[in-house]
């Protein structure tokens, strides 16, 4: 008798279940679209556009940007949410900030966003290729804004401070969700050494602008939601995004509910009450989603409140 292969009943109820109509999203594979995919592809460089299945890949592609995903596609974390996939890593390629910087260049790009695997094979955790990637792109692109989605380097201050000394516009990194649901999702990451990382960008350089992001939708509850905002926000981070989960497949850790849009208003709102210079909270956000317009953003509600003081 042949085997059946079992479903999580916990799981299956919420995939199969049908995704609200604020999800649909229009699959766009027009000019700028294919011309990106080939500049990546003639690079051989990885996006976490892609590497992640971002359903926002068809919109942000169109307007010419991509978040780059350097350090290769084997990831040394098996995190529950994510989709790239894990696995032994290969040898650390140290011409690849040129290749990044390369298609920054062909791409015309206003504003990079580059962020990486886990590479905790690596005593700097990947940070050298991190501040020669940044170099290379303000080499060719002085005028170009950077953003970094960086890993927590295992708590490893000194491969932070090279990051930092490279001098990108943005330090990101994402805590994705709240400390009781944190070691389910993300077994090899640390909530506390997170936030540390945050208060060490600031001690390095105070102007630095830094952002992180959480999901929703893994069981979490709104106090949760709100503590986490204040912890952020007691080691000065800036920016805050908040998206919803979509688990890419059964294996990964299950959907508990979508939130409605509503309710994301109501988290902006909660996190400019917590005091964030901006806050980016849709079905859709995604960390590195509309990055450029996150910065102007920034520095305008910076610039008003300042004239208002």
């Amino acid at each position: 008798m042949p085997r059946t292969k079992m479903i999580n009943p916990t799981v299956q109820p919420i995939l199969m279940q049908k995704k609200p109509e604020w999800f649909n999203v229009r699959r766009r594979h027009g000019a700028n679209y294919r011309e990106l995919k080939g500049i990546m592809r003639d690079h051989a460089l990885h996006t976490v556009c892609e590497e992640a299945r971002c359903p926002n890949i068809y919109e942000c592609w169109e307007q010419r940007t991509a978040t780059f995903m350097i350090l290769g596609d084997r990831c040394t974390r098996a995190c529950r949410f994510c989709n790239v996939a894990w696995g032994r890593p290969t040898h650390v390629d140290l011409d690849e900030p040129r290749r990044v910087a390369d298609a920054v260049e062909r791409m015309g790009l206003k504003f990079a966003v580059v962020t990486s695997v886990n590479r905790d094979d690596l005593d700097d955790g990947g940070a050298s290729v991190f501040a020669a990637t940044i170099r290379e792109i303000r080499r060719r692109m002085p005028d170009c804004g950077i953003e970094v989605l960086i890993p927590d380097f295992e708590g490893n201050w000194d491969a932070l401070r090279l990051v930092v000394d490279a001098r990108p516009d943005i330090i990101s990194h994402n805590l994705e969700t709240v400390p009781r649901l944190f070691r389910r999702i993300q077994p090899w990451d640390n909530y506390e050494v997170s936030l540390e990382l945050f208060t060490k960008v600031k001690e390095f350089d105070p102007l630095m602008i830094t952002k992180s992001g959480v999901m929703v939708g893994l069981g979490e509850t709104r106090e949760e939601l709100l503590q986490v905002m204040q912890d952020l926000r007691a080691r000065d981070v800036d920016v805050l995004t908040i998206g919803q989960y979509l688990p890419p497949s059964q294996r990964h850790y299950p959907l508990q509910r979508y939130y409605t849009p509503e309710e994301f208003a109501e988290l902006r709102d909660a996190g400019y009450d917590a005091g964030f210079g901006h806050v980016e909270s849709g079905p859709l956000v995604r960390s590195s989603y509309h990055a450029g317009d996150q910065m102007e953003a920034l520095r305008r509600r910076r610039i008003d409140q300042a004239r208002s003081a």
